[in-house]
């Protein structure tokens, strides 16, 4: 996230084209944005929401959560007697209300594609498919994205005044709103609520979010060219639809680096944890683990930053544990965690904090991780534009490859890090210090090699913005490889399996291995895991695959994984089947093989016709109630009936030709049942 401080007031280096008047097409907005909030603070009532367009969008208490989350802690703001102070962060919070059938259950991954469909299930599954896909209301979580502006002015009172413009999206694509907000919210401050319109208009003419892909969105005189996070990374309320969530998720390491792989791809894992690179290694294993986690920061763009980085480093794992880039008090769930007590096990979740009041009240959580530094006591400081750096500029200290030797110990070093520990996360309540208190032994050990292979940045802003670039993708290019070897042993259940050559590919395809704990480990502790991870795990790296057994991430993503295989071995053996040349393939079989081959026809032949027929129906809805994404959802659904009818006009003519061969008692036999004589009418 973006921090920065300002001499004056300065107009964006953008302009609005004199021919847009018209209106936004709201429908078109929510692909993209829920609402654009201005939100100022009040020194008698607080935080007041001044605009929130659309209108009616949010409930009250989700009003007051967003007002309350569009604000840095008072307690953590670094004092500066400048003009105007700007800084641009994101929260993340839980919707108050959702609608009861919103999204496909895990009981209802698991079915998808059974060998088994029942007219109920298939009609269950388009409507769910649907329904996640056009109600962004059904969204569990909500995404903030702030352009916070503090302005000092003495003549004000308490010296000063404070708003924020949010953009609210169910969607964590922070490589589209960081820049939108560096857009708009200058904007704002220059031309008022117009500037809410105008980038309303612009956004509800985008195309519609296609994940994984990099993207051109017009906005007034610019482009904004991004790469959105990949289907299989983003959380299936997030508004898409099942198919899409669960394409591209092969688990193997992509070759074009351009491609993000996980949520918030272009976080800055160098510049974040720069003062803690040698425990990389063991964020990686408490968030693949689902640890609960404290991050501690000066500002809400720090805390929300080392958030951010903490996700993206376990890609393309599903993230599936809670994160929280900035917390407040103010936050519903805090009321829970504050009344937890000793020995209460603290829920899977990444909370960012910039209040010290946290380090007292969650004192139960088990790791506490503080990232960040102070502002510098100057009157200048310098905006480095936003590439992937989410730092200050100008550090305390600049990064020295020293700082990476592991051979460096001195007395004094290893006399401050028992003094750290002895003092606990407590001692950041009188300084602030870049530091890690966790009991956990880490099983994965740093790999020096790809310490040594990043680059000194020296002390220039412009060559420390670069070097960071190429420090990030050094560090994400490892963890990508890292778990993506990590997650290789389960590949197996996985696999999906082909017709061969000369069977029939009507019969039911065998189904997919099944998974029993114990015995993957047990066949894992016999094969090993690898000469990647052996190289870089101690040898009780199978306690590592245990405690991700436990956790909250590993089931998510394994339902989705198999549910992606299945459907994937679904779509190979219906390719199969038109490809068939069903003279040759019954010309081999025997006459009970043939009645079977017949049954099975059948049954995949009325499948499809029932398919097609609740598509229609969903799609007629779709027309009627001009939801969201119906264009994207019409197209789709188009090309779907279309593959359809081929499918039905294929299987009807095989099923013709076996019923042709059949002995003319059993085709008189097979006529008695009304709905099978529908089926074997003559084709037109």
């Amino acid at each position: 996230m973006d921090e920065r401080v300002v001499d004056m007031s300065r107009s964006p280096s953008f302009s609005v084209k004199q021919e847009l008047s018209i209106k936004p097409d709201l429908e078109s907005l929510q692909q993209w944005v829920v609402a654009f909030c201005i939100i100022r603070f009040d020194l008698e009532q607080g935080q007041l929401i001044e605009d929130c367009y659309p209108p009616g969008c949010l409930t009250q208490n989700e009003e007051l959560e967003v007002a309350f989350s569009s604000f840095p802690d008072s307690v953590s703001q670094h004092q500066n007697r400048l003009s105007i102070h700007d800084c641009i962060f994101f929260f993340r919070f839980q919707r108050q209300k959702s609608p009861p059938q919103g999204n496909l259950t895990s009981s209802e991954i698991t079915e998808i594609d059974d060998k088994e469909i029942s007219s109920r299930s298939s009609k269950d599954k388009i409507f769910n498919r649907s329904k996640s896909r056009n109600n962004s209301r059904g969204s569990k979580y909500l995404y903030g994205y702030v352009f916070n502006r503090q302005r000092h002015d003495e003549r004000l009172k308490r010296g000063g005044e404070q708003r924020s413009v949010v953009i609210l999206s169910h969607c964590p694509y922070s490589s589209v709103f960081r820049p939108l907000l560096q857009i708009m919210g200058p904007l704002y401050f220059d031309i008022g609520k117009k500037a809410i319109e105008h980038i309303a208009a612009y956004v509800s003419m985008w195309p519609s979010p296609v994940p994984g892909k990099l993207m051109e969105l017009p906005i007034g005189n610019a482009t904004l060219k991004v790469n959105l996070p990949p289907s299989h990374s983003l959380p299936l309320e997030s508004g898409m639809l099942f198919e899409e969530s669960t394409s591209s998720m092969a688990p193997f390491l992509p070759n074009n680096q351009s491609v993000p792989q996980g949520l918030f791809h272009d976080s800055d894992i160098f510049g974040t944890f720069r003062g803690l690179l040698l425990q990389l290694w063991v964020l990686w294993e408490l968030l693949l683990i689902g640890e609960p986690i404290l991050i501690i920061a000066p500002t809400p763009p720090q805390c929300c930053e080392a958030v951010a980085s903490l996700v993206s480093l376990i890609a393309p794992l599903l993230c599936s544990i809670d994160f929280r880039p900035y917390f407040t008090i103010h936050d519903p769930e805090f009321a829970h965690l504050n009344a937890l007590q000793e020995g209460d096990t603290f829920p899977p979740m990444v909370l960012g904090v910039t209040n010290l009041f946290f380090l007292k009240s969650l004192r139960n959580i088990p790791h506490v991780v503080s990232v960040g530094s102070l502002a510098p006591n100057s009157n200048r400081a310098t905006l480095a534009s936003r590439a992937s750096t989410g730092r200050i500029a100008g550090r305390a200290e600049g990064f020295g490859l020293q700082q990476l030797s592991l051979k460096k110990f001195s007395p004094s070093n290893l006399f401050n890090a028992v003094k750290l520990r002895r003092d606990g996360p407590l001692c950041l309540m009188t300084e602030h210090k870049e530091a890690i208190w966790s009991t956990y032994a880490a099983t994965t050990k740093p790999d020096t090699s790809i310490l040594n292979r990043l680059i000194d940045a020296g002390m220039s802003p412009r060559v420390e913005e670069s070097m960071s670039v190429v420090n990030n993708e050094i560090l994400r290019r490892h963890f990508l490889e890292l778990t993506t070897n990590f997650l290789a042993p389960f590949g197996p259940y996985f696999r999906t399996i082909t017709p061969s050559e000369g069977s029939s590919p009507f019969i039911d395809p065998p189904p997919l291995p099944s998974f029993n704990a114990d015995e993957f480990l047990s066949s894992l502790s016999a094969r090993g895991a690898g000469k990647f991870l052996l190289k870089r795990m101690r040898s009780n790296w199978l306690d590592l695959y245990r405690r991700f057994l436990r956790g909250s991430n590993f089931m998510p993503w394994f339902q989705r994984r198999r549910a992606a295989a299945e459907q994937e071995q679904h779509r190979l053996w219906r390719q199969a089947r038109m490809r068939t040349d069903i003279q040759l393939l019954i010309s081999k079989m025997s006459e009970l093989e043939i009645v079977d081959s017949f049954n099975a026809i059948e049954r995949h032949l009325s499948q499809e016709i029932q398919m097609r027929s609740w598509t229609f129906l969903v799609n007629s809805i779709l027309l009627n109630s001009l939801e969201l994404f119906l264009p994207c959802c019409l197209q789709q659904s188009g090309l779907a009936a279309a593959d359809s009818a081929a499918t039905c006009h294929k299987l009807k003519g095989d099923l013709h030709a076996v019923y042709n061969i059949l002995p003319k008692d059993m085709q008189e036999l097979l006529l008695v049942n009304p709905q099978r004589a529908a089926l074997l009418q003559v084709q037109n």
